[in-house]
C-alpha cells in the first residue's frame, strides 16, 4: 500500500511537471512586438558661473607665525571679496588653510629621526557666482592671494531653461522614431511603454593657469580677461515601445 503511494506521488509530481513545461516556454518566447527606443535633443548655452580660486603660501620657522601670515593674507582677501559679495552672484568660501612641517634630511650614517627645520603652510579662496563681470574685476583688487585657476559653469537655472527648451524636442524625436519603426517593421500603430527622460549634466570648463597674471604687470583695478564659452545641454529619453497591428 505504500509502495503504490509512492508511485502514485511520482506520478502526480512528473504530470505537474509537464504542465508546467509549456507554461515557461510561453513565458520565455520573445515579444516581437516589443521594440527598445531612445531619443535625444541638444541644445548649446553660454556658461553663466565663473569660478575663481585664489591660493597663497607662506613659510618660516615657527608654525604660529605661519598661520598668522595666512590668516592675514585670507583676511585681506575677504575685505576685497565681501564689498561685492552677494548670494547667488558672487559667493565666498574660505577654506584650506593648512600648516605642515618640513623635515631636513638626517646625516648619512644617522639613525636619528629626521628633525623639523620649519613650517609651510596654505590658504584658499574660493570666489564663484553669476556675476562674471564683478568677480573678474574683483581679481584685480585681490593683492594677498594669487589666481590658482579659473573655471567657468553653467548655473541651475540656466540649466533647466535649456532642459525645459528641449524636452519636447527629445519626445517628439522619440514619438516620431517610434511610428517611423513600427511601420517598418509592418505594424500600422504603437503604445509608448515605460519612458525615462534625463538631463546630461554639463561640465565644467577649467581655463589654462592664471596663477601668473599679476606678474605680468596687470593694475589694481585691471579685470581678468574671461571668455566663458558654450555648454551643451542634452536631454535622453528611453523605454519601450508596443507596436500593433
Amino acid at each position: 500500500m505504500i509502495r503504490s503511494s509512492k508511485i502514485l506521488a511520482r506520478t502526480l509530481i512528473a504530470a505537474g511537471a509537464v504542465a508546467v513545461l509549456p507554461a515557461m516556454a510561453q513565458a520565455q518566447a520573445v515579444r516581437t512586438d516589443l521594440l527598445s527606443l531612445s531619443a535625444s535633443a541638444t541644445t548649446e548655452v553660454t556658461r553663466d558661473l565663473l569660478q575663481l580660486r585664489f591660493s597663497t603660501t607662506r613659510e618660516g620657522k615657527e608654525a604660529a607665525a605661519v598661520q598668522g601670515e595666512l590668516k592675514q593674507a585670507l583676511d585681506a582677501a575677504l575685505t576685497e571679496a565681501r564689498k561685492v559679495a552677494k548670494p547667488g552672484q558672487v559667493d565666498l568660501q574660505a577654506g584650506n588653510l593648512s600648516v605642515y612641517p618640513r623635515y631636513g634630511q638626517p646625516k648619512a650614517g644617522s639613525s636619528a629621526a629626521p628633525q623639523i627645520t620649519g613650517w609651510q603652510g596654505s590658504v584658499e579662496l574660493l570666489v564663484q557666482g553669476r556675476d562674471i563681470e564683478a568677480i573678474s574685476k574683483l581679481s584685480g583688487r585681490i593683492s594677498s592671494l594669487a589666481i590658482a585657476n579659473v573655471s567657468y559653469g553653467l548655473s541651475r537655472e540656466a540649466r533647466e531653461k535649456a532642459e525645459n527648451e528641449v524636452v519636447s524636442q527629445a519626445i517628439a524625436s522619440y514619438k516620431s522614431k517610434a511610428a517611423i519603426y513600427a511601420k517598418e517593421f509592418g505594424y500600422s500603430n504603437y503604445r509608448i511603454g515605460e519612458v525615462s527622460v534625463n538631463a546630461d549634466q554639463p561640465v565644467s570648463v577649467m581655463a589654462a593657469p592664471m596663477a601668473r597674471f599679476k606678474a605680468m604687470g596687470a593694475s589694481a583695478d585691471e579685470a581678468l580677461p574671461v571668455e566663458s564659452g558654450k555648454a551643451t545641454v542634452t536631454v535622453n529619453v528611453n523605454g519601450s515601445v508596443l507596436m500593433t497591428k
